[in-house]
């Protein structure tokens, strides 16, 4: 069938070796839940048209839309520390990509459309549930502007998916810049595929990073430029209180964008060993230890690439360690910033960093709201009486007394405006976040057929910088922190 989407793929012209052709598998009763307006407009796409009979036999893979190369990604990965040579999509298809209204490529991929090649004996599907919760965050951090995946709609199917129990099926199609991971050099490097790994590298530079076509050592330049990326994305996620929850070198992009949201989660009360995820039973990827891990990933990715840097393996490694050890810095800097953005602090002077350390082992201590921390304290730069609105957030206030004046002189040492101050501080500082409470109640709702909590929570985070007095319930944090809440990956 013709369809919306003006298709130009370019991952197609690989050899096949990087995939599996493969139609989507056929649903019952497609019903499209909800489409996402402003990305289908950027993407050049009506999105009236998707949300149409059509829209749904297309989105839930009933029908190709004219163009469509639908092919299973292969790639490989570790999970949890222990590696997979062949992972693959086992749920989710490459339709094609398109270049949107505003020049960019981006890949058209649907999520829970039937088994492929690398199903591993799985169903290749998705229960509702996990699809809107990946359409709410994805969409809620691209709003708070940390690089992400992106949803451009859910489908219900119409039909039963079998996890513990029972569960209502749908798909969702998401948008990347493109499904390129760490666990993609992976795979080919653990078949000794010199050839496919030359290729790969010339395609991710070609698509992502084509300012390196020129550079010495390109594949080098390349490793670089997605450690930097990777770098940025931790200090963005840490610096909203996100958790991933599942940061396998298969959950990596080499783009820079977060994907894949199935255990992830929002911290409530301060704790840097917050872990949400129910498969990460020893913590692996708890909130404190996400810079580390993404520095474990990066040199799996070092290891992969090892024959591009140099045709001397030695000289290989000794470039790779030269580069990996940059990341501490990289990491230190971009999370440095962040956090001078997050207290307001213009400048930087040499204990800024003990400064914002100090707040956050107060909270820790005191219990206290990451997101309500920072969010007051925004307001307390424009009002200093303001701070009396913090002060109950920690266990014990006097602790925060002691830092609060601390702060207040620091910023005293800048000539910044108070009100220009606390104007930059709430554009960092979101108001609202994916409270997991709420993500619950949302999708609670939505299994019986009632998307308003979902449209009305979807609304407002994705607004994250405004006040917004009528969703003041959703923004509050749970009369009590549930510190055994758990989140699942949905497969």
């Amino acid at each position: 069938m013709s369809g919306p989407f003006a298709f130009d793929t370019s991952y197609a012209g690989l050899p096949e070796r990087f995939y599996a052709r493969q139609a989507p598998a056929r649903v019952s009763a497609p019903r499209v839940l909800r489409v996402n307006r402003a990305l289908a407009e950027t993407l050049g796409v009506d999105p009236a048209r998707l949300a149409g009979e059509e829209g749904a036999a297309m989105l839930a893979g009933n029908a190709l839309p004219e163009g469509a190369t639908p092919m299973a990604l292969a790639y490989a990965g570790h999970q949890f520390g222990n590696f997979v040579p062949q992972l693959g999509d086992g749920r989710a298809l490459l339709l094609g990509e398109v270049v949107g209204r505003d020049g960019l490529r981006r890949d058209i991929q649907l999520k829970g459309s039937g088994p492929t090649p690398f199903s591993r004996r799985g169903d290749g599907r998705a229960a509702l549930g996990p699809v809107l919760r990946e359409y709410l965050v994805s969409e809620a951090m691209h709003a708070m502007g940390i690089p992400a995946t992106r949803a451009l709609a859910a489908v219900a199917t119409g039909e039963e998916v079998y996890r513990e129990t029972p569960l209502p099926g749908a798909v969702l199609t998401r948008v990347a810049a493109s499904h390129l991971r760490v666990g993609t050099f992976q795979y080919f490097a653990a078949r000794r595929d010199a050839e496919a790994l030359r290729k790969l590298a010339d395609y991710t530079i070609g698509r992502h990073y084509p300012e390196l076509r020129g550079a010495e050592r390109p594949a080098l330049a390349l490793f670089e430029a997605v450690m930097g990326r990777q770098a940025r994305l931790i200090a963005g996620w840490m610096g909203v209180g996100f958790i991933h929850g599942v940061m396998n070198t298969d959950n990596m992009t080499l783009s820079g964008e977060t994907i894949d949201f199935g255990p992830c989660a929002f911290m409530d009360a301060f704790h840097p060993a917050t872990v949400f995820s129910s498969i990460d039973q020893q913590g692996r990827y708890a909130y404190a230890n996400q810079p580390g891990i993404a520095q474990w990933n990066l040199a799996r990715l070092a290891e992969a690439m090892l024959t591009l840097f140099d045709d001397d393996v030695d000289r290989g490694v000794a470039l790779a360690n030269e580069s990996l050890a940059k990341f501490a810095g990289l990491f230190g800097d971009a999370w440095g910033a962040t956090l001078r953005a997050k207290l307001g602090l213009a400048g930087s002077e040499e204990g800024d960093r003990a400064l914002a350390d100090g707040l956050l082992d107060t909270m820790q201590v005191g219990h206290a709201d990451f997101t309500l921390t920072f969010r007051r304290l925004s307001e307390a730069a424009a009002e200093p009486a303001r701070l009396a609105d913090v002060r109950p957030l920690f266990a014990d206030p006097m602790t925060f007394d002691d830092w609060a004046a601390r702060w207040s002189a620091r910023l005293a040492r800048e000539s910044v405006t108070p009100a220009a101050r606390a104007s930059a501080m709430r554009r960092v500082n979101p108001w609202i976040v994916p409270r997991n409470h709420r993500v619950e109640e949302a999708l609670a709702a939505a299994q019986t057929g009632d998307m308003a909590p979902f449209d009305r929570l979807f609304e407002a985070v994705t607004h994250p910088w405004d006040d917004q007095p009528a969703n003041a319930d959703l923004a509050a944090p749970p009369a009590v922190v549930d510190r055994e809440y758990r989140t699942f990956c949905g497969t």
